[in-house]
């Protein structure tokens, strides 16, 4: 789990219980009658994560009863829900490493990474059906949301839409969607204010793009696997990002070999040093940084509305730990 400096030690210690509880939930839920569908669908959930969705969950239950039994039910939904598109996003980019482990794809093929995925949506479905109808209607919405800006980003920008803006709108889609999520079910299934669930909602939105942008910044700056992935991958499978799109949006001249191997994906090892060395000295990865800081001080002003409370001084921190990790 993220540390947040800033939480309260009282609300730093329920927290952390509840968030164990998710944990205990999380992997025992993912249990099913098949010995090998729980050893595949508890693969990457064994190998750990940030936990960033259940855990804003959590903290935005905070604000109505945070002991409801849903609230444990609905963070590992959001959990379930993502780690889902992970073993199917691993498909669609061939990617070799998750989470600092061998992806389920390399490990046992694509069949049974798409299958785990599928699993994993029916396990989150099971948890959906006793948390009622309008969390349903939310998971589906959400999840149309995350299909579609999957399209978005396969079939690239149409009608002459600005690339940049375009990738934008599908990080909205398919990470901003999700946080927003979590803050509704956290908020309305412990009986906030539907003042207070909205803001929170708009909060976790614009949190989850600029938490989708700091990834852009880590997988090119970081020597090592922070992000999850072997660093490059996106550059290796020429999938566009904020820091090379912002490069192209450049057109330097003396970027001339850069921009030739952005244009695709870069097979050879040792074009991808040279890529990941030009773009780690480049403006185009200090800009990033500066648009990934402006989406998250975004959001932190979103939350001038809110009661000033551990809880949201924790939200505050939540946007402060994620810029920190693409500073």
């Amino acid at each position: 789990m993220v540390s947040l400096p800033s939480l309260s030690p009282e609300v730093e210690r329920e927290l952390s219980a509840r968030m164990d509880a998710v944990e205990r939930f999380l992997f025992d839920h993912a249990a099913g009658e098949f010995p090998f569908a729980t050893e595949t669908s508890r693969h990457l959930i064994s190998a750990g994560g940030k936990r960033f969705r259940p855990m804003l969950t959590l903290l935005a239950s905070n604000y109505g009863d945070p002991t409801r039994e849903e609230i444990i039910k609905a963070a590992v939904v959001v959990e379930l829900t993502h780690l889902a598109t992970l073993y199917h996003d691993d498909v669609m980019d061939e990617a070799p490493l998750r989470r600092g482990v061998e992806s389920a794809n390399k490990r046992w093929g694509n069949s049974v990474a798409i299958l785990t995925g599928d699993y994993l949506f029916a396990k989150s479905s099971l948890l959906l059906a006793d948390l009622g109808p309008d969390a349903v209607r939310h998971q589906a919405m959400t999840f149309e949301r995350l299909v579609v800006g999957q399209i978005m980003e396969t079939q690239g920008p149409q009608g002459g839409m600005d690339r940049l803006a375009h990738y934008i709108k599908v990080v909205t889609e398919k990470t901003g969607s999700l946080f927003g999520l979590c803050a509704r079910y956290g908020g309305y299934l412990s009986g906030a204010k539907p003042e207070i669930v909205e803001t929170l909602v708009r909060f976790s939105e614009e949190l989850g793009i600029a938490f989708q942008l700091a990834d852009d910044v880590i997988d090119i700056e970081s020597s090592s696997n922070q992000s999850g992935k072997t660093p490059g991958t996106d550059l290796r499978e020429g999938v566009p990002t904020l820091v090379t799109l912002l490069v192209q949006q450049m057109g330097l001249a003396s970027d001339t070999r850069l921009l030739e191997l952005l244009s695709g994906p870069i097979l050879d090892e040792s074009d991808v040093e040279f890529a990941l060395q030009a773009l780690r000295e480049h403006e185009a990865l200090h800009e990033a940084k500066r648009i990934t800081m402006q989406y998250a001080e975004s959001a932190r002003k979103m939350l001038s509305t809110l009661p000033l409370n551990g809880t949201t001084e924790g939200l505050l921190g939540l946007c402060d730990a994620l810029v920190s990790r693409s500073a």
